[in-house]
């Protein structure tokens, strides 16, 4: 079985699992342009080495999900096979190789109601998306611990090994923080089409920890550092998002989409070519 090279552009905030103690799905893009879901994807327990970043270059040998029908979705081989980055992609000559690939090479979508008929016909389930205008974004209070059931599920499991599985996880596992807060951005489409969909990316997550920190606990001046981020540096840049579906709202819901990465990529006019 050949290994496939991923561009990685998507890892959502890591989600409790009993049968993997907590995963990370990850996505990106083949070099033809192609989106794929590597998913699960047991991240924090990968070696240092092996904890790929946002447009690393990886290689992994991928079979086709099951479980999953969406289109994109493969899993590893291997689970913790998922070999050291063999490269990456910076932000070098004003982002001109990350241009190239994700939004010239991908295709790059401008209407909600395209990928939304796409995700009915199981067509697609991630997408790079340009919003036409960002109007706000937002956040709400969310349940400060998992469920108490699945954290019971979690501990008996780490206690009762299973045979058929990789049980490395359950020596060392720890329950990853859950959010306080979710975070959406509103805006409107090349139709003018709102939607307010909500953000699942692990750097947003990451983003509010260490606004917290910064902020000695202050959760009001961490939510306002955090989108100070999002509306006045991010509104400065040619931003896009990368789009995802939810395995359990593929093809049923009216708008199934989050917005699983953001992308705030420099604004080609504004490219000074001799700096560059």
């Amino acid at each position: 079985m050949e290994k496939e090279r991923i561009l990685v552009t998507v890892k959502t905030y890591p989600t409790l699992s009993t049968k993997y103690g907590d995963t990370v799905c990850t996505a990106g893009l083949r070099p033809d342009g192609t989106w794929v879901r590597i998913y699960p994807v047991p991240f924090r327990r990968l070696d240092q080495e092996q904890q790929y970043k946002k447009f690393d270059w990886i290689e992994c040998q991928l079979v086709r999900n099951t479980k999953d029908r969406r289109p994109e979705s493969f899993r590893p081989f291997d689970q913790l096979d998922l070999q050291t980055p063999v490269g990456h992609i910076g932000s070098d000559h004003c982002w001109r190789e990350r241009r190239q690939v994700i939004l010239k090479t991908a295709r790059v979508y401008d209407s909600l109601d395209e990928i939304i008929a796409g995700a009915k016909a199981n067509t697609m389930s991630l997408a790079t998306f340009k919003p036409s205008q960002i109007l706000d974004f937002t956040w709400k209070a969310e349940d400060r611990e998992w469920p108490t059931d699945k954290v019971i599920q979690l501990q008996n499991a780490t206690n009762q090994p299973d045979l058929f599985t990789d049980n490395a996880w359950r020596e060392t596992f720890k329950i990853v923080n859950r959010l306080p807060y979710s975070f959406s951005y509103r805006f409107k489409d090349a139709n003018d089409r709102e939607s307010n969909l909500q953000i699942i990316d692990w750097e947003t997550g990451a983003l509010y920890w260490n606004c917290l920190r910064d902020a000695d606990g202050d959760e009001q001046k961490a939510l306002q550092k955090v989108r100070q981020k999002y509306m006045d540096e991010f509104l400065k840049t040619d931003l896009h998002f990368f789009l995802g579906t939810l395995f359990q709202f593929h093809s049923v819901s009216p708008n199934p989409w989050l917005i699983v990465g953001v992308l705030p990529i420099p604004f080609e006019k504004q490219i000074d070519l001799f700096a560059c």
